[in-house]
């Protein structure tokens, strides 16, 4: 667990450095800051998504999920944690809500989360969640400055997440195996692309609405084994 403890305290950090310096950063830089993350987002979720090998399964399985996640609404329940929690810390901030849920998703969706975790778990080898929260903790910064306070209760997610991941990893074995991680990397990839797209405001995706996508393609991997 020390690696998911250190990526969250690098998101911690990381948003307390942004909330600290964000007033005081006139508004052009903070449009050009999410400009330049919202790139660097981009560039990570291409660089998962396209060297995949199974691109119909990708988007076959992207599409179920998306169904999927729409009718769970899943997107409006992370939304109204966000919101209780929002009225927990008696915020006032008009983005606390959209910095708790961008965050959370770009925190939980990578291929490094599962994999990390993985690690950790079953090898005691922390060191990917060590690069992971190091990724993290910049992204807090940038996130934070222009989003606010809510970006620190990602860190829940994060424990949440990625602490159930190490603790069941003996378990879950399977999800190294080369297939497994390929539907992983395809569809989590493509929503950290929308991730980007959606920090620059090019778009305004339901991404937690496809999270689902990402299950679909793990399990599409194993059968592929």
């Amino acid at each position: 667990m020390i690696g998911t403890v250190v990526n969250c305290g690098a998101i911690v950090v990381g948003t307390a450095v942004g909330v600290g310096v964000g007033h005081r950063m006139p508004e052009r830089f903070k449009e050009i800051l999410m400009q330049a993350l919202g790139l660097s987002v981009l560039l990570v979720g291409l660089q998962m998504s396209l060297p995949t090998q199974m691109p119909l399964v990708a988007i076959g399985c992207l599409l179920a999920g998306a169904v999927a996640g729409e009718a769970l609404r899943i997107e409006h329940w992370v939304a109204e944690l966000g919101s209780w929690l929002k009225r927990k810390c008696g915020s006032e901030s008009s983005t606390f809500v959209e910095g708790f849920v961008t965050s959370s998703i770009l925190y939980v969706t990578g291929a490094m989360v599962v994999v990390g975790s993985i690690r950790d778990g079953s090898m005691n080898d922390p060191s990917t969640l060590y690069v992971k929260a190091l990724l993290d903790g910049v992204a807090s910064v940038a996130l934070a400055s222009s989003l606010g306070i809510g970006v620190i209760f990602s860190a829940l997610s994060v424990l949440v997440i990625q602490g159930a991941i190490t603790l069941l990893s003996s378990q879950l074995a399977v999800l190294q195996e080369p297939q497994v991680l390929a539907g992983l990397n395809a569809t989590g990839g493509l929503l950290i692309t929308a991730i980007g797209l959606n920090l620059m405001g090019v778009a305004n995706i339901r991404i937690g609405n496809m999270i689902p996508g990402v299950a679909f393609g793990m399990i599409a991997g194993y059968f592929m084994i």
